[in-house]
């Protein structure tokens, strides 16, 4: 080495030290080339790995925005779609609710049209109520009358008897042979005499004991009802029961139930008395059955009186029933005879019909050979049999 360097200071000129001097200077030069060229070769790769990685980055953007585009239309459909589902529920909803709305308007309306009829019927039943208190109150002023009450209580008796029986089976106000004129008199059938009915109740004692509020005031108006009734079952009893005239027992009818149950209930001594005088005590009801009963015996003894007339003709009945019996009689001959002519007609038939199957059943056969020869052959012959069965 020390050679070497000697002979390139020789060829040179260069002292030694001066020879390594530039030889070191040289080699730094060329490792300075050499780094200098591989950064350049750095460079280069960096720059070619950056483009590639640009390029990649760039096909993951235009990759990215095609998908951007595919989401994008893909959600712009499904935002479309959205829409024109939510507009389809939002019409069917709206369609719903006005059909709901018509439905309750119209159910509103009928209920207030049903809501003024009832108001109709209640103001035309709040007038029926003022017009019947109005009613009421004019009843009061005819019951506070004694004449009035009179008339009231002769209305609903002739009203249910006239409804009871046909005319001509009662009278009103009629006179008997003392004078008296009852409110009623019932003519009883079979020739029995008349049934009296007298309609005058005493009723101002029994609206006293009725609006009295003090014990001693009610008191004194059930004594003065229970005198006012024995004065009048007394001239009942005294006027209207006549022997051979009238029946043997009158009747004195109240124009009210609950007066009826009351007399019963808290006058037992009355009823009694009327018993034993003879004068029953009625009300609308056991009048009403009481006259059912008389035109239930007027019904029956029309039926007696017009028996003999049934008689009769239940005997012009059986005559006519025993002629009936005697025509069936011969026109069931009559039938038997041409009965027994049918059947002799259907024998003879049945063998006129047996000689036609007879007819029918005809055999063919083989025919016997001629006597001469003949021009044409013959196909056959007919063979009958006849059998005679008679």
């Amino acid at each position: 080495m020390t050679e070497l360097l000697s002979r390139f200071a020789a060829a040179t000129g260069l002292p030694p030290a001066g020879l390594l001097l530039a030889l070191g200077l040289a080699g730094l030069i060329l490792l300075a080339l050499l780094a200098a060229l591989l950064s350049a070769r750095g460079s280069r790769r960096r720059a070619e790995e950056a483009d590639q990685r640009m390029a990649a980055l760039l096909a993951a953007q235009s990759e990215m925005q095609g998908r951007m585009a595919t989401l994008a239309e893909i959600f712009g459909s499904r935002q479309s779609e959205l829409n024109q589902s939510l507009n389809q529920r939002l019409d069917g909803m709206t369609q719903r609710i006005g059909a709901t709305i018509g439905e309750q308007t119209r159910t509103t309306h009928e209920n207030l049209r049903r809501l003024q009829e009832r108001l109709a019927v209640i103001d035309a039943a709040q007038t029926n109520i003022q017009t019947l208190a109005k009613d009421m109150a004019g009843l009061q002023q005819i019951l506070a009358n004694k004449q009035t009450r009179g008339a009231f209580g002769q209305g609903r008796m002739e009203a249910i008897v006239a409804d009871g029986l046909p005319q001509g089976a009662y009278a009103f106000q009629a006179t008997l042979s003392n004078g008296a004129r009852p409110d009623c008199t019932i003519r009883m059938p079979n020739g029995q005499p008349q049934l009296v009915i007298d309609a005058k109740f005493p009723l101002e004692a029994w609206n006293a004991m009725r609006a009295a509020k003090d014990p001693e005031v009610a008191r004194a108006s059930a004594q003065q009802f229970r005198r006012d009734m024995e004065v009048h079952i007394r001239d009942i009893a005294g006027k209207y029961l006549i022997a051979g005239e009238t029946q043997e027992t009158a009747f004195l009818f109240v124009p009210s139930e609950s007066i009826f149950a009351d007399i019963h209930e808290h006058f037992e001594s009355l009823v009694q008395k009327a018993h034993k005088a003879r004068v029953v005590i009625v009300s609308p009801s056991l009048l009403m059955l009481s006259i059912q009963v008389v035109q239930s015996i007027s019904r029956d003894q029309r039926m007696r009186e017009q028996a003999h007339l049934i008689q009769n003709e239940v005997v012009r009945l059986m005559e006519d029933l025993t002629r009936l019996d005697d025509r069936v009689r011969k026109l069931h001959g009559h039938f038997t005879a041409t009965q027994k002519d049918v059947d002799e007609i259907l024998i003879s038939s049945d063998k006129v019909k047996r000689r036609g199957t007879r007819i029918e059943a005809l055999e063919l056969g083989e025919p016997p050979a001629p006597p001469a020869p003949a021009a044409e052959p013959r196909l056959g012959a007919l063979k009958l049999r006849v059998v005679d069965e008679d």
